[in-house]
């Protein structure tokens, strides 16, 4: 029998082995954070275009996102009753050092970084206390980071994050490979990564927890990956038919209708696959371009003059409620939700 620990990540310790995902734009802010620390998990503000409710949005967007991202990690704080929080940065956000300085600023215990490689991550903290969480969906990937991090800053990730290619938004995943998963044997990919993740710590007598994401739904779905050889995982989609969560009513009776044939792959404006519910907007996207306001400088890889759309329009949409206009991006799982949960009642399901 699989046995559930609690998830150590240098001095900090989730007596529940669960991060909740951030899920931006605006969906995974300071309640749905800090009410999952509350309960011994990890909760996880996105700071993608956080600072989308900022009077001064429209004029100057790295500055609101910037001010806003002290401001929900001093809310959750709030909420969190002493529970470990994080914050999710994008490699690809414009300015990330920016939005990295910012949440180390505000006391964050921990930053988890993907959408590319966060080869910078540690030059950016120094020597900070805040504990850095990169996500890889390779070997590869994570034999690059580990390698670069030592040679050039002479330390390890704090903890690593597997992204399967079940999970939501952007992934790290061709079209093609996504288009027939079972052909990848991404159980082999996770084994692999953990024993290369593993064999570093080792050498280095280091710990380093390895935490699975991706199509994590239930408690059967964690303990499969803690028979792996993983020390925690990492849930988004669940998490967003909970009361605290902090999308509107209408995003989460969106995944409540969602069918199993609703949940798609998508082309993102950015360059990326991602996965999201079909909806009128991606029917109207699928269609042509889609015309859009002024740039609001989410990511380096858009193109604003040849966009299809503007995803941060798309998103902020979906965070607003206006569902006709909105992205909604899902994980794999998103259809399997029938009604609203408290954080707590999930956060019991996974409990040791």
């Amino acid at each position: 029998m699989t046995e559930i620990k609690p998830l150590r990540i240098g001095e900090l310790a989730a007596k529940v082995p669960v991060i909740q995902g951030g899920m931006g734009v605006g969906i995974s802010l300071s309640s749905l954070a800090g009410a999952v620390a509350a309960e011994g998990g990890i909760g996880v503000i996105s700071t993608a275009q956080i600072g989308y409710r900022e009077a001064d949005f429209d004029d100057d967007p790295i500055g609101a996102n910037l001010r806003a991202i002290g401001k929900e990690i001093r809310r959750a704080r709030k909420i969190a009753s002493g529970g470990i929080l994080g914050v999710n940065i994008m490699v690809a956000t414009r300015r990330y050092e920016e939005y990295v300085r910012a949440a180390v600023e505000a006391g964050i215990d921990l930053i988890i970084s993907g959408a590319g490689l966060p080869v910078e991550l540690p030059k950016i903290v120094g020597a900070a206390k805040t504990k850095l969480a990169p996500i890889v969906s390779s070997v590869k990937s994570a034999q690059i980071i580990l390698r670069y991090w030592l040679k050039k800053y002479d330390r390890l990730p704090d903890a690593v994050i597997i992204e399967g290619p079940l999970a939501g938004g952007h992934l790290g995943f061709r079209r093609e490979q996504l288009d027939d998963i079972e052909a990848l044997d991404y159980d082999a990919e996770v084994r692999a990564i953990i024993e290369h993740v593993d064999a570093a710590a080792a050498e280095h007598g280091a710990e380093i927890p390895v935490i699975m994401a991706g199509g994590v739904y239930t408690r059967e779905d964690m303990l499969r990956y803690l028979h792996m050889g993983a020390e925690g995982v990492q849930v988004a989609t669940r998490f967003v038919t909970t009361y605290e969560c902090d999308a509107p009513a209408a995003y989460k009776q969106a995944y409540i209708d969602a069918k199993e044939e609703d949940i798609v792959i998508v082309q993102s404006p950015v360059g990326m696959p991602g996965r999201a519910i079909r909806n009128s907007f991606i029917r109207r996207a699928e269609e042509g371009r889609i015309p859009h306001g002024k740039c609001h400088l989410c990511v380096s890889a858009c193109d604003p003059a040849s966009t299809p759309y503007c995803i941060t329009d798309a998103l902020v949409n979906a965070a607003r409620g206006n569902m006709d206009d909105a992205l909604l991006f899902c994980g794999a799982n998103a259809s399997r939700a029938v009604r609203l949960e408290h954080v707590k009642d999930i956060m019991d399901e996974f409990r040791p």
